[in-house]
Protein backbone atom coordinates (compact mmCIF):
# COMPACT_ATOMS: atom_id res chain seq x y z
CA UNK A 1 0.00 0.00 0.00
CA UNK A 2 2.75 2.19 0.74
CA UNK A 3 4.40 1.28 -3.29
CA UNK A 4 0.99 2.68 -4.41
CA UNK A 5 0.95 5.51 -2.30
CA UNK A 6 4.64 6.82 -3.00
CA UNK A 7 4.04 6.39 -6.90
CA UNK A 8 0.33 8.73 -6.28
CA UNK A 9 2.39 11.28 -4.89
CA UNK A 10 5.13 11.72 -7.45
CA UNK A 11 2.71 13.09 -10.31
CA UNK A 12 2.16 16.38 -8.77
CA UNK A 13 2.40 19.60 -10.61
CA UNK A 14 5.62 21.79 -10.11
CA UNK A 15 5.22 25.60 -10.33
CA UNK A 16 7.51 25.56 -13.89
CA UNK A 17 4.92 23.01 -15.32
CA UNK A 18 2.27 25.35 -14.41
CA UNK A 19 3.45 28.31 -15.95
CA UNK A 20 4.63 26.40 -19.36
CA UNK A 21 1.16 24.92 -19.70
CA UNK A 22 -0.63 27.98 -18.80
CA UNK A 23 1.59 30.12 -21.58
CA UNK A 24 1.01 27.06 -24.16
CA UNK A 25 -2.37 27.67 -23.55
CA UNK A 26 -2.45 31.36 -24.40
CA UNK A 27 0.05 30.93 -27.48
CA UNK A 28 -3.14 28.47 -28.62
CA UNK A 29 -5.66 31.16 -28.03
CA UNK A 30 -3.81 34.29 -29.36
CA UNK A 31 -2.78 31.61 -32.70
CA UNK A 32 -6.25 31.13 -32.72
CA UNK A 33 -7.58 34.64 -32.55
CA UNK A 34 -4.68 36.22 -34.79
CA UNK A 35 -6.08 32.89 -37.56
CA UNK A 36 -9.77 33.79 -37.44
CA UNK A 37 -9.39 37.47 -37.11
CA UNK A 38 -7.00 37.73 -40.54
CA UNK A 39 -10.04 35.52 -41.85
CA UNK A 40 -12.88 38.21 -40.76
CA UNK A 41 -10.65 41.20 -41.72
CA UNK A 42 -10.24 39.58 -45.39
CA UNK A 43 -13.92 38.80 -45.49
CA UNK A 44 -15.22 42.35 -44.13
CA UNK A 45 -12.79 44.74 -46.16
CA UNK A 46 -13.44 42.70 -49.34
CA UNK A 47 -9.43 42.36 -49.32
CA UNK A 48 -9.95 38.80 -50.36
CA UNK A 49 -11.42 39.92 -54.07
CA UNK A 50 -8.16 42.50 -54.12
CA UNK A 51 -6.35 39.30 -54.07
CA UNK A 52 -8.57 37.38 -56.25
CA UNK A 53 -7.94 40.51 -59.20
CA UNK A 54 -4.24 40.83 -58.20
CA UNK A 55 -4.00 36.75 -59.01
CA UNK A 56 -5.92 37.03 -62.03
CA UNK A 57 -4.18 39.89 -64.01
CA UNK A 58 -0.74 38.01 -62.54
CA UNK A 59 -1.93 34.94 -64.54
CA UNK A 60 -3.40 36.63 -67.24
CA UNK A 61 -7.12 34.95 -66.39
CA UNK A 62 -5.24 30.91 -66.17
CA UNK A 63 -8.02 30.19 -63.65
CA UNK A 64 -5.66 27.28 -61.92
CA UNK A 65 -2.55 29.56 -62.43
CA UNK A 66 -4.36 32.21 -60.45
CA UNK A 67 -5.77 29.58 -57.94
CA UNK A 68 -2.25 29.14 -57.07
CA UNK A 69 -0.95 33.17 -56.94
CA UNK A 70 -4.41 33.17 -54.51
CA UNK A 71 -3.02 30.69 -52.21
CA UNK A 72 0.70 31.80 -52.00
CA UNK A 73 -0.68 35.52 -51.28
CA UNK A 74 -2.87 34.04 -48.83
CA UNK A 75 -0.06 31.90 -47.18
CA UNK A 76 2.44 34.49 -47.20
CA UNK A 77 0.41 36.89 -45.50
CA UNK A 78 -0.73 34.40 -42.89
CA UNK A 79 3.34 33.51 -42.51
CA UNK A 80 4.01 37.13 -41.64
CA UNK A 81 0.98 37.68 -39.28
CA UNK A 82 1.63 34.05 -37.33
CA UNK A 83 5.57 34.17 -37.53
CA UNK A 84 5.83 36.52 -34.30
CA UNK A 85 3.86 34.03 -32.57
CA UNK A 86 5.52 30.83 -33.57
CA UNK A 87 9.12 32.53 -32.91
CA UNK A 88 7.59 33.75 -29.29
CA UNK A 89 6.97 29.77 -29.01
CA UNK A 90 10.45 28.48 -30.23
CA UNK A 91 11.67 31.09 -27.03
CA UNK A 92 9.54 29.52 -24.80
CA UNK A 93 10.40 25.79 -25.46
CA UNK A 94 14.40 27.33 -24.89
CA UNK A 95 13.37 29.29 -21.95
CA UNK A 96 12.36 25.99 -20.13
CA UNK A 97 15.17 24.00 -21.33
CA UNK A 98 12.75 21.53 -24.05
CA UNK A 99 14.77 22.67 -27.31
CA UNK A 100 18.20 21.97 -28.31
CA UNK A 101 17.04 23.42 -31.75
CA UNK A 102 19.33 26.36 -32.74
CA UNK A 103 17.63 29.14 -34.63
CA UNK A 104 18.85 28.43 -38.43
CA UNK A 105 17.40 25.11 -38.00
CA UNK A 106 14.12 26.46 -36.87
CA UNK A 107 14.27 28.88 -39.23
CA UNK A 108 15.03 26.38 -41.98
CA UNK A 109 12.11 24.27 -40.40
CA UNK A 110 9.77 26.85 -41.27
CA UNK A 111 10.66 27.27 -45.05
CA UNK A 112 10.10 23.43 -45.44
CA UNK A 113 7.12 24.03 -43.64
CA UNK A 114 5.89 26.85 -45.42
CA UNK A 115 6.62 25.10 -49.06
CA UNK A 116 5.02 22.10 -48.18
CA UNK A 117 1.95 23.83 -46.73
CA UNK A 118 2.10 25.45 -50.30
CA UNK A 119 2.53 22.83 -52.16
CA UNK A 120 -0.22 20.79 -50.34
CA UNK A 121 -2.95 23.83 -49.99
CA UNK A 122 -2.26 24.26 -53.27
CA UNK A 123 -3.21 20.51 -54.64
CA UNK A 124 -6.26 20.64 -52.29
CA UNK A 125 -7.76 23.87 -53.29
CA UNK A 126 -6.82 23.44 -57.34
CA UNK A 127 -9.40 20.07 -56.42
CA UNK A 128 -11.79 22.02 -54.64
CA UNK A 129 -12.27 24.64 -56.72
CA UNK A 130 -11.88 22.87 -59.86
CA UNK A 131 -14.75 20.50 -58.45
CA UNK A 132 -17.13 23.74 -57.53
CA UNK A 133 -16.82 24.03 -61.47
CA UNK A 134 -17.72 21.31 -62.90
CA UNK A 135 -20.25 20.06 -60.63
CA UNK A 136 -21.65 23.13 -58.66
CA UNK A 137 -24.44 21.27 -57.34
CA UNK A 138 -22.22 18.33 -55.84
CA UNK A 139 -18.94 19.55 -55.43
CA UNK A 140 -19.33 19.36 -51.97
CA UNK A 141 -19.72 15.12 -52.16
CA UNK A 142 -17.24 14.55 -54.41
CA UNK A 143 -14.65 17.43 -52.77
CA UNK A 144 -15.93 14.87 -49.17
CA UNK A 145 -14.51 11.91 -51.48
CA UNK A 146 -11.70 13.02 -52.65
CA UNK A 147 -10.87 14.24 -49.24
CA UNK A 148 -11.30 11.15 -47.58
CA UNK A 149 -8.69 9.57 -50.03
CA UNK A 150 -6.46 12.11 -49.61
CA UNK A 151 -6.48 11.74 -45.78
CA UNK A 152 -5.82 7.92 -46.00
CA UNK A 153 -3.00 8.79 -48.71
CA UNK A 154 -1.21 11.09 -46.29
CA UNK A 155 -1.04 8.37 -43.12
CA UNK A 156 0.61 5.71 -45.43
CA UNK A 157 3.35 8.23 -47.13
CA UNK A 158 3.61 10.32 -43.64
CA UNK A 159 5.81 7.90 -42.02
CA UNK A 160 8.47 7.36 -45.42
CA UNK A 161 7.88 10.70 -47.32
CA UNK A 162 6.94 13.70 -44.98
CA UNK A 163 8.70 13.14 -41.21
CA UNK A 164 12.12 12.56 -42.84
CA UNK A 165 11.48 15.95 -44.43
CA UNK A 166 12.22 17.53 -40.81
CA UNK A 167 13.65 14.40 -39.14
CA UNK A 168 16.33 12.29 -39.91
CA UNK A 169 15.22 8.20 -38.65
CA UNK A 170 17.52 4.82 -38.56
CA UNK A 171 16.80 1.30 -38.00
CA UNK A 172 17.18 0.76 -33.99
CA UNK A 173 20.15 -1.21 -33.44
CA UNK A 174 19.42 -2.38 -29.53
CA UNK A 175 18.42 -6.30 -31.30
CA UNK A 176 16.85 -7.30 -28.05
CA UNK A 177 14.15 -4.23 -27.95
CA UNK A 178 13.55 -4.53 -31.39
CA UNK A 179 12.87 -8.22 -30.94
CA UNK A 180 10.84 -7.16 -27.49
CA UNK A 181 8.53 -5.08 -29.82
CA UNK A 182 8.08 -6.97 -32.74
CA UNK A 183 6.69 -10.28 -30.41
CA UNK A 184 4.50 -7.31 -28.83
CA UNK A 185 3.27 -6.18 -32.26
CA UNK A 186 2.62 -9.72 -33.34
CA UNK A 187 0.92 -10.37 -30.12
CA UNK A 188 -1.42 -7.30 -30.61
CA UNK A 189 -2.44 -8.59 -34.35
CA UNK A 190 -0.28 -5.97 -36.24
CA UNK A 191 2.67 -6.52 -38.48
CA UNK A 192 4.87 -3.48 -38.48
CA UNK A 193 7.66 -2.98 -41.26
CA UNK A 194 10.47 -2.18 -38.45
CA UNK A 195 11.35 -0.52 -35.84
CA UNK A 196 13.34 3.12 -36.36
CA UNK A 197 15.26 5.14 -33.91
CA UNK A 198 13.96 8.99 -33.99
CA UNK A 199 16.60 11.53 -33.38
CA UNK A 200 14.34 13.90 -31.92
CA UNK A 201 17.12 14.89 -29.62
CA UNK A 202 19.19 17.39 -32.56
CA UNK A 203 15.78 19.59 -31.79
CA UNK A 204 13.92 18.88 -28.41
CA UNK A 205 14.89 17.14 -25.00
CA UNK A 206 10.82 15.84 -25.00
CA UNK A 207 10.10 12.20 -25.41
CA UNK A 208 8.37 10.19 -27.88
CA UNK A 209 7.43 7.08 -29.77
CA UNK A 210 4.48 6.40 -31.92
CA UNK A 211 3.24 3.68 -34.07
CA UNK A 212 2.48 5.18 -37.66
CA UNK A 213 1.53 4.55 -40.89
CA UNK A 214 -0.45 2.44 -42.56
CA UNK A 215 -0.28 -1.37 -44.43
CA UNK A 216 3.39 -1.24 -46.06
CA UNK A 217 4.68 1.76 -44.08
CA UNK A 218 3.62 0.68 -40.60
CA UNK A 219 6.71 1.03 -37.91
CA UNK A 220 7.57 1.87 -34.77
CA UNK A 221 9.55 5.18 -34.31
CA UNK A 222 11.69 5.63 -31.01
CA UNK A 223 12.87 8.84 -30.04
CA UNK A 224 16.41 8.87 -28.80
CA UNK A 225 15.09 10.69 -26.02
CA UNK A 226 13.46 7.79 -24.87
CA UNK A 227 15.93 5.36 -25.75
CA UNK A 228 18.66 7.22 -23.34
CA UNK A 229 16.40 7.69 -20.31
CA UNK A 230 13.67 4.80 -20.10
CA UNK A 231 14.74 1.41 -19.48
CA UNK A 232 13.36 -1.60 -22.36
CA UNK A 233 10.29 -2.66 -19.75
CA UNK A 234 9.18 1.37 -19.97
CA UNK A 235 9.60 1.29 -23.50
CA UNK A 236 7.29 -1.64 -24.00
CA UNK A 237 4.82 -0.20 -21.83
CA UNK A 238 4.90 2.54 -24.11
CA UNK A 239 4.58 1.01 -27.15
CA UNK A 240 1.66 -1.45 -25.15
CA UNK A 241 -0.56 1.54 -25.19
CA UNK A 242 0.40 2.50 -28.72
CA UNK A 243 -0.64 -1.26 -29.86
CA UNK A 244 -4.65 -0.67 -27.75
CA UNK A 245 -5.33 1.53 -30.39
CA UNK A 246 -4.90 -1.19 -32.92
CA UNK A 247 -6.40 -3.69 -31.02
CA UNK A 248 -8.96 -1.85 -30.40
CA UNK A 249 -9.38 -0.20 -34.27
CA UNK A 250 -9.38 2.92 -33.07
CA UNK A 251 -7.75 4.35 -36.53
CA UNK A 252 -10.61 2.63 -38.53
CA UNK A 253 -13.31 4.47 -36.61
CA UNK A 254 -11.48 7.61 -36.10
CA UNK A 255 -11.76 7.56 -39.54
CA UNK A 256 -15.20 6.42 -39.46
CA UNK A 257 -15.77 9.26 -37.47
CA UNK A 258 -13.41 12.14 -39.58
CA UNK A 259 -15.66 10.95 -42.30
CA UNK A 260 -18.78 11.85 -40.70
CA UNK A 261 -17.41 15.42 -39.62
CA UNK A 262 -15.69 16.18 -42.97
CA UNK A 263 -19.19 15.47 -44.69
CA UNK A 264 -21.09 17.42 -42.90
CA UNK A 265 -18.65 20.10 -42.81
CA UNK A 266 -18.70 20.09 -46.97
CA UNK A 267 -22.27 20.09 -46.33
CA UNK A 268 -22.57 23.26 -44.29
CA UNK A 269 -19.80 24.75 -46.10
CA UNK A 270 -22.07 24.99 -49.34
CA UNK A 271 -25.15 26.06 -47.49
CA UNK A 272 -23.49 28.98 -46.27
CA UNK A 273 -21.30 29.74 -49.97
CA UNK A 274 -24.51 29.54 -51.60
CA UNK A 275 -26.03 31.83 -48.88
CA UNK A 276 -22.71 34.01 -49.55
CA UNK A 277 -23.49 34.31 -53.37
CA UNK A 278 -27.22 34.05 -53.94
CA UNK A 279 -28.54 35.98 -51.22
CA UNK A 280 -25.64 38.19 -50.13
CA UNK A 281 -24.28 39.14 -53.35
CA UNK A 282 -20.32 38.49 -51.61
CA UNK A 283 -18.85 36.98 -54.68
CA UNK A 284 -19.59 36.41 -58.18
CA UNK A 285 -19.97 32.53 -58.73
CA UNK A 286 -19.62 29.14 -56.30
CA UNK A 287 -16.06 28.90 -57.72
CA UNK A 288 -15.24 32.58 -56.93
CA UNK A 289 -11.69 31.49 -54.97
CA UNK A 290 -12.23 34.78 -52.85
CA UNK A 291 -14.38 32.81 -51.22
CA UNK A 292 -11.54 30.70 -49.73
CA UNK A 293 -11.27 32.62 -46.14
CA UNK A 294 -15.08 31.95 -46.43
CA UNK A 295 -14.23 28.09 -46.29
CA UNK A 296 -11.59 28.12 -43.92
CA UNK A 297 -14.01 30.13 -41.40
CA UNK A 298 -16.75 27.82 -41.53
CA UNK A 299 -14.23 24.65 -40.92
CA UNK A 300 -12.35 26.63 -38.08
CA UNK A 301 -15.93 27.79 -36.15
CA UNK A 302 -16.98 23.93 -36.99
CA UNK A 303 -13.58 22.49 -35.36
CA UNK A 304 -13.91 24.84 -32.25
CA UNK A 305 -17.33 23.74 -31.46
CA UNK A 306 -16.76 20.20 -31.90
CA UNK A 307 -13.28 20.67 -30.11
CA UNK A 308 -14.50 19.44 -26.72
CA UNK A 309 -16.40 16.36 -27.97
CA UNK A 310 -13.95 15.28 -29.86
CA UNK A 311 -11.40 15.26 -27.14
CA UNK A 312 -13.27 13.53 -24.77
CA UNK A 313 -13.72 10.68 -27.37
CA UNK A 314 -10.02 10.95 -28.20
CA UNK A 315 -9.97 10.36 -23.65
CA UNK A 316 -12.01 7.34 -23.92
CA UNK A 317 -9.76 5.96 -26.59
CA UNK A 318 -6.78 6.55 -24.49
CA UNK A 319 -8.20 4.89 -21.08
CA UNK A 320 -9.34 1.72 -23.87
CA UNK A 321 -5.38 1.80 -25.22
CA UNK A 322 -4.19 1.98 -21.11
CA UNK A 323 -6.07 -0.90 -20.62
CA UNK A 324 -4.73 -2.89 -23.12
CA UNK A 325 -1.42 -1.92 -21.71
CA UNK A 326 -1.77 -3.53 -18.24
CA UNK A 327 -3.22 -6.69 -19.66
CA UNK A 328 0.03 -6.68 -22.17
CA UNK A 329 2.73 -6.25 -20.04
CA UNK A 330 4.10 -8.45 -16.77
CA UNK A 331 3.16 -5.58 -14.28
CA UNK A 332 2.15 -1.93 -14.45
CA UNK A 333 4.90 -0.36 -13.00
CA UNK A 334 6.77 0.33 -15.92
CA UNK A 335 3.45 2.21 -17.19
CA UNK A 336 3.27 4.19 -14.11
CA UNK A 337 6.92 5.07 -14.30
CA UNK A 338 7.03 5.88 -17.77
CA UNK A 339 3.78 7.88 -17.46
CA UNK A 340 5.70 10.39 -14.36
CA UNK A 341 8.82 10.60 -16.14
CA UNK A 342 7.15 11.43 -19.77
CA UNK A 343 5.17 14.33 -17.82
CA UNK A 344 8.54 15.50 -16.16
CA UNK A 345 10.64 15.65 -19.29
CA UNK A 346 7.66 17.00 -21.41
CA UNK A 347 6.83 19.14 -18.50
CA UNK A 348 3.12 17.97 -19.06
CA UNK A 349 0.28 18.80 -16.75
CA UNK A 350 -0.24 16.15 -14.54
CA UNK A 351 -3.73 17.72 -12.80
CA UNK A 352 -5.00 19.89 -15.14
CA UNK A 353 -8.60 22.03 -14.11
CA UNK A 354 -11.65 20.03 -14.47
CA UNK A 355 -12.35 22.61 -17.94
CA UNK A 356 -8.89 22.47 -19.10
CA UNK A 357 -8.70 19.20 -19.81
CA UNK A 358 -12.86 18.77 -20.60
CA UNK A 359 -11.67 21.60 -23.74
CA UNK A 360 -8.18 21.24 -24.39
CA UNK A 361 -6.47 17.75 -23.54
CA UNK A 362 -6.82 15.07 -26.11
CA UNK A 363 -5.41 12.19 -23.12
CA UNK A 364 -6.59 11.81 -19.53
CA UNK A 365 -4.71 13.41 -17.18
CA UNK A 366 -1.90 11.79 -16.00
CA UNK A 367 -2.93 11.05 -12.65
CA UNK A 368 -6.13 9.48 -13.53
CA UNK A 369 -3.83 7.12 -15.66
CA UNK A 370 -1.06 6.24 -12.77
CA UNK A 371 -4.65 6.28 -10.83
CA UNK A 372 -6.00 3.43 -13.41
CA UNK A 373 -3.02 1.40 -13.34
CA UNK A 374 -2.76 1.00 -9.97
CA UNK A 375 -6.44 0.27 -9.24
CA UNK A 376 -5.86 -2.60 -11.95
CA UNK A 377 -2.60 -4.04 -10.18
CA UNK A 378 -4.81 -4.00 -6.95
CA UNK A 379 -7.76 -6.06 -8.53
CA UNK A 380 -5.48 -8.25 -10.56
CA UNK A 381 -3.16 -9.52 -7.48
Amino acid sequence: MTATKESTASVGDSIESRRYNRIKRRLGLADFVVGFGLLVVLLATGWTGTLRDFAERGASQNYPFAVFLYVLMLMLISKAVGTPLEYYEFRIEHRYNLSNQKFRSWLWDQCKGFLLGLIMGTIVVEVLYALMRQTPQHWWIAAWLVFLGLMILLAQVAPVVLFPIFYKFEPLENEELKRRLIVLSERAGTRVRGVYKWHLSEKSKKANAALTGLGPTRRIILADTLLDHYSDDEIEAVLAHELGHHVHRHILKSIFVQAGITLFGFWLADQVLRFAVERRNMFETMSDFANLPLLILVSTVLSFLLMPALNAYSRFNERQADRYCFQSVATVQPFISSMNKLAEQNLSEKTPSRWVEWLLHSHPAITKRVSAAETWARSHT
